[in-house]
């Protein structure tokens, strides 16, 4: 590799890094370049997200939730034991295999480890997410067809 050819990929290295990528190509001339990030397997914490407890003054109903935006209905509290599943990657959240097919989960489905619970679409990949509890569907955050970020909350199960 040349001196050209290693700033090119110091350059798409540092692409892949400022936009928060998990593989980039390009194909410059003849020249065709792939890279793909590797982080070393990191054991994901369990996380246990506690009940909040809504005050309410003079009849007015509870707060909007921090995050401001309204829970999908049906989607119980996540109580104080949920375990969080989150995204491993950037992409489009799909809940089924193909439009107008049935969700892989729903809120209040039982979950074993390993059972498919999404899609994400990332780069023209489909990545099925899997379970890493055994447990009841307590709550679903991001609506079918959103894009979602790296590390965001995709479902709530309670153990």
């Amino acid at each position: 590799m040349n001196d050209n050819e290693a700033s090119r990929v110091r350059a798409l290295g540092e692409i892949l890094q400022e936009f928060d990528l998990d593989l980039l190509r390009v194909k410059v001339g003849d020249a065709e370049y792939e890279l793909v990030r590797r982080d070393p397997p990191a054991a994901a914490p369990v996380q246990y997200v506690p009940t909040p407890v809504p005050l309410v003054a003079s009849g007015l109903p509870p707060a909007t939730p921090a995050s401001g935006l309204p829970a999908s209905a049906g989607e119980g509290s996540a109580g104080s034991r949920a375990l969080k599943v989150t995204a491993p990657v950037v992409g489009v959240f799909y809940r089924s295999a193909t439009p107008g097919a049935e969700p892989f989960v729903s809120v209040g489905d039982r979950v074993a480890v390993g059972q498919p619970l999404c899609i994400l679409e990332a780069m023209k990949l489909m990545n099925e997410i899997t379970s890493d509890f055994a447990g009841i569907v307590t709550r679903i955050l991001p609506e079918n067809g959103e894009l979602v970020r790296l590390n965001e909350e995709l479902f709530w199960i309670e153990p």
